[in-house]
């Protein structure tokens, strides 16, 4: 009983070294196999998330780029399409870095290409390095815009020549590329133009031209009068439209209500060009008011005409300038030569100044030839009695009023051909909130999701391998170890009758009792399965005592 008492368990080093080779090397496999899957799971939630650090990068600084984040020690990897992307929390950090190293350089070349000019270098390759020059600075000018991501400049210069007729003015082409969801409004786009012109000599802003990534042209061209495209035309048309729908709103808003009331006007503008030149004459004034411009008086006696010099030293000497009225009267000239004049004639002409107006007029463009007015308001909504709301509309007095102020507010002018309709309607009520984006849908909520779902899957592979391998692989092993303990113990005790005899003599003690030999029995067949190895050196020994 005491050898018993004091006999322990085997401990699990024993127990695994008593193990089958199979369970063995199962349980080794096990254990290998969750370690690696520990390893992955964790070397997985420990893999950042990358993002895009540049896309679209030359050969030449992309090398570069590369090169820098080597002698980082940053991870990088590339996708598809040629973009650099490196772990999302050093994006920024990564960007200022580069750009103080002056990368990427966007593969334009500015006047650091003259700085590799070869001695020998032909007068023709010069000015096409000089051009090329050009280019790269007027485009790295314009991309420092925040609205332009990237752009290129064509310049077109003409040969110097010393035939006026055949001079030319250069001219320029500049293709934007802008940033997702920005745009450039008019002014900017005069900012590039003037820029490009004043950069080269000589060149007139009219032969600038701009055009962003999908085709449109930006520029505003002009022809020598001055006209507008009709791009320009339709947006200043929108503006004026606009301005008449909010002066009606916000006449009639203190009335009605801001959501009660919908306006729309249509506004015909004459934008042709047009000179007109008249030349009128007015009737003549009264001789007494008249202007005399000139007066000649001839009188003639007996055939002899009063005009003729003196003789003499007088007639050789130049004329004194006439005045008005010239009149040479005939009685002088008679008494100057001593002839009397018996038959006198007189013919007097007096030219009076006219009246002449003469105009030039320009036609100004973007005259107001009509507009068509359409208003429609809403019911007036009131609270009844009963606390519902009721639809009443407005009286042909109040909408003759409400017209009447509608006319006063945009200038209405029946001569010109204005028009104006205004209509009472009860509004449909088709304002509909805007469906909040569900939780499961919003990006910030997605992003948790997959952080989540990552650790989530991490902790269930451990608890799988803990408590589906693991755990039930070293259950068996105790479970065996723990069988193997009873039966040791059942068959160092022994048993007694109700005499207290006792009736398990064990080796060499005589015949067991029926239950003992039951569960030696059991035990044997146990001890056969777990451990055979046993079981055949002990037949072994059997075989050898009865030789």
């Amino acid at each position: 009983m005491a050898d018993t008492d004091n006999k322990t368990h085997p401990s699990m080093v024993e127990l695994l070294i008593g193990m089958p080779s199979q369970q063995k090397l199962g349980l080794i496999v096990a254990v290998a196999a969750t370690v690696a899957l520990l390893s992955g799971l964790w070397m997985w939630g420990q893999t950042p998330d990358y993002r895009v650090l540049y896309a679209n990068l030359s050969e030449k600084d992309g090398g570069e780029v590369i090169e820098s984040l080597q002698q980082q020690n940053v991870p990088y990897k590339f996708s598809e399409g040629g973009t650099l992307m490196v772990p999302s929390d050093k994006v920024h950090e990564l960007r200022l870095s580069l750009a103080a190293k002056g990368l990427p350089q966007g593969g334009t070349v500015g006047f650091e290409l003259m700085e590799n000019q070869k001695f020998g270098t032909s007068q023709f390759l010069e000015q096409i390095n000089y051009q090329r020059a050009l280019e790269g600075e007027l485009a790295r000018s314009v991309q420092s815009l925040a609205a332009v991501a990237n752009a290129r400049v064509h310049l077109a210069i003409p040969k110097p020549t010393v035939f006026v007729k055949e001079k030319q003015k250069p001219s320029a082409s500049v293709i934007l590329s802008l940033r997702a969801g920005r745009s450039l409004d008019e002014g900017q786009v005069n900012a590039i133009v003037n820029l490009i012109s004043s950069s080269v000599p000589d060149m007139p802003s009219r032969n600038v031209t701009v055009v962003d990534q999908t085709g449109t042209l930006l520029s505003i061209a002009r022809d020598g009068t001055g006209q507008l495209l009709d791009a320009t035309q339709l947006k200043y048309v929108r503006q004026i439209e606009q301005d008449y729908v909010k002066r009606i709103e916000d006449i009639l808003s203190p009335i009605t209500g801001v959501q009660n009331i919908r306006a729309q006007v249509n506004a015909n503008l004459d934008f042709s060009v047009s000179e007109q030149t008249s030349e009128s004459y007015k009737p003549n004034q009264p001789p007494n008011e008249a202007a005399v411009r000139s007066m000649q008086s001839t009188e003639t006696m007996d055939g002899i005409k009063t005009q003729g010099g003196v003789p003499g030293a007088l007639s050789n000497q130049p004329p004194v300038p006439a005045t008005a009225p010239i009149v040479t009267p005939a009685s002088a000239v008679a008494a100057a030569s001593g002839v009397a004049a018996s038959n006198t004639h007189k013919e007097m002409t007096t030219n009076y100044e006219v009246d002449r107006t003469i105009q030039h007029t320009k036609m100004p463009t973007g005259n107001l030839k009509r507009l068509s007015i359409a208003v429609v308001l809403n019911n007036r909504n009131s609270v009844g009695a009963d606390g519902k709301t009721v639809s009443t509309p407005y009286t042909e007095d109040e909408k003759a009023k409400i017209s009447s102020l509608i006319k006063e507010a945009v200038g209405f002018e029946e001569k010109r051909g204005d028009t104006l309709n205004v209509l009472n309607s009860a509004f449909n009520d088709t304002s509909e909130l805007i469906p909040e984006i569900p939780l499961w849908q919003q990006p910030e909520m997605i992003e948790l999701a997959k952080e989540l779902l990552k650790y989530l899957l991490i902790a269930g592979g451990v608890f799988y391998l803990l408590f589906g391998i693991i755990k039930p692989a070293f259950k068996s092993v105790a479970a065996n170890a723990a069988a193997h303990a009873e039966g040791e113990e059942a068959e160092a005790a022994p048993e007694f009758d109700a005499n207290g005899v006792q009736v398990n003599l064990g080796e060499g003690g005589g015949a067991p009792a029926p239950n003992a030999f039951e569960t030696n029995l059991q035990i044997a067949k146990q001890l056969a399965k777990d451990d055979p190895k046993i079981v055949a050196m002990v037949v072994k020994e059997w075989v050898n005592k009865d030789e």
